[in-house]
């Protein structure tokens, strides 16, 4: 068996070029409400979808185009012509979710290999062996799947390829299954609108209808009411297991909305999983480092290597999203020579480099600052902040658009954090 691919979300250009950087084989993306991901679909116009396709072809890597939504009556005339139109641009497997779309699919554009998304809740060789049967070369299986069940699939449909969530969002429903959302603001999950309604904190109520009476039930403290709640998912520690199978073609990581800099420690961080496992070395603690570097809402393995009636810990009852233990303050641009702030950033800072090339990383020192290592990781401190235009600055803020000069260059992308910490009033405390 091949290597197993590495699949990461594009919400626009910028993830998508920073995801393939940063080490996915393939991304996913879409155009349009046929997208499953509305916001994301709003990013990407025509053009800039084809603009991300010739990047990853450029660089031999994948684009898998999302249209994964569920149409009306009145839409099929446009979703067809949304078909042939993504196909026009050649990606490299389009991502559907209904039986019907798949057929029409297969119809319109024949050469293009289909994926069957995850919205189909795939969970047995007989669905499996259906959606096969019509056209799909891959299936990505749902969320709730076990490893064993992964592996009776493979034994039984030898030639279908199988993709699998490895972090990320969970949905408190069967993978999006959900109507709480349009039973309170009329926004459809299952049509890309999703409102995240599990992510509130609720009240709870106990009604006499005989009486009328309306109780309201008092939580004893640290219990919380986000009560539907989902952790999110994280399998990095299980990478060694999953591809071990010999039965998973493809690890794909949730997010589209998600920021750019989350689109690149995941990358990154799953690729170092997957080369660690083909190496035969495992570093599970520098994995979750990284990965408890960003916001979640708490992380489980789920249901892949553990069955459901196992877990009693997927839910993150008292609170919806918790601080990383770092704060990204600055991405640098494409040039490599400036860096734009993307948090309170001031002169005498030390700001850790997460780049997507540590190869190119060189030990630098100059008037505005240096760049070092400590601790087996890269550095780069400012003695001075220093605009484009000259002009020298004691801190830039969040929302300054002026770009700052570096004391070398570095990587595109580049991603410069600093660790939150008591003694730095300006870093927010995790």
């Amino acid at each position: 068996m091949s290597r197993v691919e590495l699949l990461s979300p594009a919400g626009n250009l910028e993830k998508l070029k920073i995801a393939i950087d940063f080490g996915a084989d393939a991304v996913y993306a879409g155009v349009s409400h046929f997208s499953l991901r509305i916001r994301s679909g709003k990013e990407f116009t025509m053009q800039s979808f084809q603009e991300g396709i010739e990047y990853a072809h450029t660089r031999g890597k994948k684009v898998y185009a999302t249209i994964n939504g569920f149409p009306f009556n009145s839409q099929i005339d446009l979703l067809k012509k949304h078909i042939l139109q993504i196909a026009s641009l050649k990606p490299d497997a389009l991502i559907v979710a209904t039986p019907g779309v798949l057929v029409l699919a297969k119809e319109l554009a024949p050469d293009i290999p289909l994926h069957l998304s995850t919205q189909a809740n795939v969970m047995n060789t007989l669905d499996a062996k259906i959606y096969h049967e019509m056209g799909a070369s891959r299936i990505i299986v749902a969320r709730e799947i076990s490893l064993k069940d992964l592996v009776q699939i493979k034994q039984e449909l030898p030639d279908l390829e199988l993709e699998v969530f490895v972090h990320g969002s969970m949905c408190f429903a069967y993978s999006g299954r959900c109507l709480i959302s349009t039973l309170q603001s009329g926004r459809v999950a299952n049509r890309g609108s999703c409102a995240n309604d599990c992510r509130f904190a609720y009240e709870l109520y106990a009604a006499n209808p005989e009486t009328g009476t309306l109780f309201r039930l008092e939580e004893d403290e640290g219990i919380g009411t986000y009560i539907m709640n989902a952790k999110d998912l994280n399998l990095a520690s299980h990478i060694d297991e999953i591809v071990g199978s010999g039965v998973v073609d493809s690890l794909k990581i949730e997010g589209r909305t998600k920021t750019s800099y989350y689109a690149a420690i995941t990358a990154k961080t799953y690729k170092m999983a997957l080369d660690d496992h083909y190496n035969n070395r495992s570093d599970t603690t520098r994995y979750q480092y990284e990965l408890e570097s960003m916001q979640n809402r708490g992380y489980t393995d789920a249901y892949l290597i553990n069955r459901p009636f196992e877990r009693q810990d997927t839910q993150s009852l008292d609170f919806t999203m918790q601080m990383g233990t770092h704060q990204v303050c600055g991405m640098v641009d494409e040039s490599g020579e400036y860096f734009l702030c993307k948090y309170t950033t001031r002169a005498g800072d030390a700001l850790e480099i997460v780049s997507p090339d540590e190869s190119k990383l060189k030990i630098a020192t100059g008037d505005i600052g240096s760049i070092y290592t400590k601790d087996s990781r890269w550095f780069v401190k400012l003695n001075t902040l220093r605009t484009k235009s000259g002009k020298t600055l004691d801190s830039v803020h969040s929302g300054n658009t002026n770009p700052i000069a570096l004391p070398a260059t570095l990587p595109p992308f580049t991603f410069l954090r600093i660790k939150a910490t008591a003694d730095m009033p300006h870093i927010p405390k995790v």
